[in-house]
């Protein structure tokens, strides 16, 4: 059974929140927080597998708790507000609960948590199929359809086998995310070794006639992990 926190001010909120994990019987909830600072407080001396957190908080917002949050922890946000949907995804965030939400919703979102094990226990490993957010949108994509991903800016372009999205997420979210076959193989790009033709140099090529590049900071470790030797 995985441990929750609920970190939201309004009662009655918090009361919906508790029934529905209650409800639920997957969740063990260990304590409910009507600030952000006292949550944090608590969790540099435990772990806590998932956090529900509300944006507009007293002493520390939402928005400022993930960018202080230390720990593994995967963040579940429930909000009256969408403003923050896109920002929010730069962080370890599962999911966005925009209230009033039904108990209906609230099981999608624990199920889409539980796809992704906890990062502290090492490289996960995830289902076959995930939701991709790409812009407003959520896609059902397959993990072993992603090519590679290309990091630019403040997107990355997911290159599939059928075609190209753009998501807001980040590399390290992405490297938490995906199975133990994909690889980083430069400060932009990370690739799905199944896909994968030959090295050569500082070049990597790839099954769909593209060449990426080898950075030299991943150059080694990805040849010792990746590529076998006779």
């Amino acid at each position: 059974m995985r441990t929750c926190i609920i970190v939201e001010d309004q009662p009655p909120a918090q009361r919906i929140l508790q029934k529905y994990i209650n409800d639920i019987g997957s969740l063990k909830l260990l304590e409910t927080f009507s600030d952000g600072i006292t949550a944090l407080s608590f969790l540099q001396n435990q772990e806590v597998d998932l956090i529900f957190l509300d944006i507009h908080l007293p002493k520390i917002s939402g928005i400022d708790f993930l960018k202080t949050l230390k720990n593994n922890s995967q963040v579940i946000l429930t909000t009256a507000f969408s403003d923050y949907a896109l920002e929010s995804y730069e962080y370890n965030v599962v999911d966005y609960l925009l209230k009033p939400f039904s108990f209906q919703r609230f099981v999608q979102a624990i199920h889409k948590s539980s796809l992704v094990s906890s990062p502290k226990k090492g490289k996960v490993d995830i289902a076959d199929t995930f939701l991709l957010k790409s812009g407003y949108d959520f896609v059902k994509v397959s993990s072993n359809d992603i090519i590679f991903i290309k990091s630019d800016a403040d997107y990355a372009e997911i290159v599939t086998t059928e075609k190209t999205y753009l998501s807001s997420e980040s590399m390290k979210n992405w490297l938490i995310k995906l199975p133990t076959s994909f690889a980083q193989i430069h400060k932009s790009y990370i690739v799905n070794t199944s896909y994968l033709d030959k090295v050569s140099g500082n070049q990597v090529y790839i099954s769909n006639e593209e060449v990426l590049p080898l950075g030299r900071a991943y150059k080694e470790g990805f040849l010792q992990k990746f590529v076998k030797y006779k």
